[in-house]
């Protein structure tokens, strides 16, 4: 499916949906949603900006492998599990942090950093995965 409006209107739907799933994922330690759900929507992205414009014109504009990102989430949410252990909770006991910020209170956790690497995770793997079939389509036409 490689039209012209299609190519055309992928960026957008793309740059939507990656914003989309950024929100879904910050949201979801206290609400529906969060790191599974929020990688899943950003992979949904590049796969269809894969579809649209090839796979070397991702890789190009991903500048990074993306078992790259899913190595680096999962050091982060291995150690948001391990920082409980330096106040002497146990392994992944969540611990809460409050930032005064122009006149609001934002909580920043490790349930926080527990979901970014979830997201970074599910996203690189399921891109790697997305890719590699998009590249293996094309090879055979």
């Amino acid at each position: 499916m490689n039209t012209v409006i299609f190519r055309t209107i992928a960026p957008l739907i793309v740059a939507i949906m990656v914003v989309f799933s950024i929100y879904v994922m910050l949201r979801g330690h206290n609400e529906p949603g969060g790191g599974f759900i929020g990688g899943l929507i950003a992979a949904s992205a590049i796969a269809i900006f894969g579809m649209a414009c090839g796979v070397p014109e991702v890789r190009r504009a991903m500048r990074i492998d993306p078992l790259t990102f899913a190595g680096v989430g999962v050091l982060i949410a291995g150690l948001s599990g391990m920082l409980s252990l330096f106040t002497g909770k146990p392994f992944m006991t969540s611990i809460w942090l409050y930032i005064e910020f122009a006149d609001a209170e934002v909580p920043l956790s490790t349930p926080l950093l527990f979901d970014i690497g979830v997201y970074l995770v599910v996203f690189g793997t399921l891109s790697a995965i997305a890719l590699s079939l998009e590249d293996e389509r094309d090879g055979d036409n």
